[in-house]
């Protein structure tokens, strides 16, 4: 994998820094992406540390002229890019009756919008390699539904939608397509949202998870390095549920 190169969005800290560091353990170069490049230094210093490449980026992932600019600077740092982790999301709390016309553009426009033009503005690396990988993060709420979160949950589902529609597209393109769904991660700001939104405490969690543990960052990063590989070739338009049992397939 050392001839490759990823770019991985919200990557400055939790399922996004895991997911950079783990990918350059393989010797792929990476983007660090966040909306902020400043945000991105630690997870930087922690690749190079390790004998890994990687450059930080700073884009509004909704915004294509800042995600072109990105892309444009991966690029000139280390070459096509040909590898795209779509982790970069928002997420609230508000009753679906409460939800304004701008909370709900919000959710869309980084959660879905975002991965839409992350994923088209890498797209024509992927075709001239005639190789390529995209894994989108979703959420196991988009599974299961979840409380006072319509607006959340129903556009990671989209993002599950998508990803079966991209595989079947670009799959011909030596392209997959697979999405992680991860359920309750510690250290990472949704997780403790949710925690605090239900006042829920981490051994309580843990009860409502058939493995009793909450998850880790790197549980996430582990299977998304796996549908980057090589060998993985053959799995394409996927959820890969990595939620301790949460939902069962």
């Amino acid at each position: 994998m050392a001839d490759k190169v990823a770019l991985v969005t919200g990557a400055a800290a939790g399922i996004g820094a895991a997911c950079a560091k783990r990918l350059a353990q393989d010797g792929i170069a990476i983007g660090v992406l966040d909306l902020d490049a400043a945000r991105c230094a630690d997870t930087v210093s922690a690749i190079k540390a390790a004998g890994g490449r990687a450059v930080a980026l700073g884009a509004d992932i909704s915004d294509r002229a800042s995600v072109r600019a990105a892309l444009e600077e991966l690029r000139a740092a280390f070459g096509p890019v040909t590898i795209v982790v779509n982790n970069a999301g928002v997420t609230a709390f508000t009753p679906f009756a409460d939800i304004t016309d701008e909370q709900w553009d919000f959710i869309y426009r980084i959660n879905c919008r975002g991965t839409f033009v992350v994923t088209q503005e890498a797209l024509p690396d992927m075709k001239a390699a005639g190789w390529g990988r995209v894994v989108n993060i979703s959420s196991s709420s988009a599974q299961t539904g979840a409380n006072h979160m319509a607006h959340y949950s129903s556009s990671k589902g989209a993002v599950i939608t998508l990803t079966r529609s991209l595989a079947q597209e670009l799959g011909p393109l030596g392209i997959t397509v697979n999405n992680i769904p991860p359920g309750s991660v510690l250290g990472t700001i949704m997780s403790e949202a949710n925690k605090a939104k239900f006042n829920l405490s981490e051994d309580t969690l843990k009860q409502t998870i058939p493995v009793r543990r909450v998850g880790e960052p790197d549980d996430i990063a582990n299977a998304c390095a796996w549908l980057c590989l090589e060998s993985s070739s053959y799995v394409t338009g996927q959820t890969i549920g990595v939620n301790g049992g949460r939902v069962v397939s």
